[in-house]
């Protein structure tokens, strides 16, 4: 079973019916208490990481998460989700420490760039580890859906499952042992995103 936290995000219903097609069982937690027996954990996200933060922080999910994540069990952040697991984020001039389970922080696209802020739309990934289990059977240069102006920068450059160009080279995604995290948003990425999805929920089995 997956616990998906529920800490007022605004895809957490895409996720979950995401997660129920590729015929995961899914528990809402709103409390720590619901965690049980959970088998995997997803921590979803969209808006500002001081947000994100501090809602979990109210609810006592924030330090479920991390405990979570040092069972050893299979977790997967999205968007917001991702950025929360690096130690800070220049959004907004963040003040709220994020789950530091990674070193790094969240920075902001360049606006002197020319690109567009925020990147909405497609974009494709390149898988820099290809035998990172959540991109079993899926092709590097894929194409994965991006809602996102800040990304993180993570010390370790090793974690970097897929980098993503945009401007920039930046980490579209990491693995580390139990611990996944994307900054595309899977359950709006169509087969791919269905795919990688099954692919974390059959780790959780």
């Amino acid at each position: 079973m997956i616990a998906l936290l529920d800490y007022g995000s605004g895809n957490l219903r895409s996720v979950h019916k995401s997660l129920l097609k590729v015929g995961a069982k899914v528990r809402v937690v709103r409390d720590p208490s619901d965690i049980g027996q959970a088998t995997g954990m997803v921590l979803p996200g969209v808006g500002a990481f001081d947000d994100c933060i501090q809602a979990l922080r109210r609810q006592n999910l924030l330090e479920a998460a991390r405990e979570f994540i040092h069972s050893g069990k299979p977790f997967l952040g999205i968007c917001v989700g991702y950025q929360a697991l690096f130690e800070r984020s220049e959004e907004f001039n963040s003040c709220a420490a994020g789950l530091g389970v990674f070193q790094g922080k969240v920075v902001r696209f360049d606006s002197k760039s020319g690109l567009k802020i925020p990147q909405i739309g497609w974009n494709q990934i390149e898988i820099i580890q290809p035998h990172c289990p959540i991109y079993r059977d899926i092709p590097s240069g894929s194409h994965v859906y991006f809602v996102h102006g800040f990304y993180p920068v993570p010390q370790d450059s090793g974690i970097v499952a897929t980098r993503t160009e945009y401007g920039v080279q930046f980490a579209s995604s990491i693995w580390r042992d139990n611990v996944f995290a994307t900054q595309f948003h899977p359950e709006k990425s169509q087969n791919v995103g269905l795919k990688l999805l099954r692919n974390f929920s059959e780790l959780t089995a």
